[in-house]
């Protein structure tokens, strides 16, 4: 492992939420020890474990709003420990066995693999999208195209059943998905090709058209890279998500929704 690959996953938010979590137990018993004292933490906590929880999520999501974490993961914040909570009375309930928690987990993990790195969640595009960067695409001759962060393989498919002359090809880091896609073209004799690993490892320079679906967070590196390794001639699109450092030469709105595809031409 570098030297940077710690760093890397010390500044990984998923991990700055864990810790600060951590960090908001001692503050949670002592809050809940002043409020005992001071005869106030009955008069509210009907349930006191509730109320912990909602003490521990408050600490926590003030906490992540002092360390400059997203919106988002302030919620995550405050509504975890409750969650834990009432997911844990239902598995008592319901007589669930251990197992299937571990088995729920393995199965997240092995879907969103290192998304507490990347920050790039399983995001599916659609069909219409998949119309899109087809149409976009120069018919006069072959091409090599990725996705990168495949899924479940939709676009690679949908390209390669369309353009038997272009080279298609997706990168997808999460194991599932990878495994997903590849045994869907070997069913259908897809000529596809689907690769298990980082899209950071790749030189974007062996690509005609790169397409990606990632997350407001990877932009910037993604357009790095893309900087440093594009040929001319060579195209790079986002679906939904711009990249602040430079504007895009064209945007096509894809859906109902004005979800747009971004298009950025080296």
């Amino acid at each position: 492992m570098s030297a940077a690959a710690p760093r890397r996953i010390w500044r990984a938010p998923a991990v700055r939420a864990l810790l600060l979590q951590i960090l908001a137990f001692p503050l949670t018993l002592a809050t809940v020890w002043l409020l005992a004292r001071a005869g106030l933490w009955q008069s509210w906590a009907m349930q006191p474990w509730l109320g912990v929880t909602l003490v521990q999520g408050a600490w926590a999501a003030g906490l992540a709003w002092r360390a400059g974490l997203a919106s988002w993961w302030r919620a995550i914040q405050f509504l975890f420990p409750p969650a834990l909570l009432l997911a844990s009375g239902a598995a008592a309930a319901l007589a669930l066995p251990p197992s299937t928690f571990l088995a729920v987990f393995l199965f997240l993990l092995l879907l969103y693999w290192s998304t507490f790195r990347t920050q790039v969640p399983y995001y599916p595009s659609g069909r219409r999208v998949w119309e899109e960067v087809a149409r976009l695409l120069p018919p006069e001759r072959p091409l090599r195209i990725i996705d990168i962060g495949s899924g479940l393989g939709g676009l690679a498919l949908d390209l390669a059943r369309r353009r038997p002359d272009c080279e298609v090809s997706g990168i997808e880091l999460a194991p599932l998905p990878w495994l997903a896609s590849s045994l869907r073209a070997r069913a259908v004799g897809s000529r596809a090709r689907f690769v298990r690993g980082d899209y950071e490892r790749l030189d974007f320079g062996h690509y005609d058209v790169i397409f990606a679906y990632l997350s407001p967070a990877a932009m910037g590196a993604l357009w790095r890279k893309a900087e440093a390794e594009m040929r001319p001639g060579s195209v790079l699109l986002s679906y939904e998500f711009p990249i602040a450092e430079r504007e895009p030469d064209q945007r096509i709105v894809t859906t109902d929704s004005r979800k747009i595809l971004y298009i950025w031409h080296f």
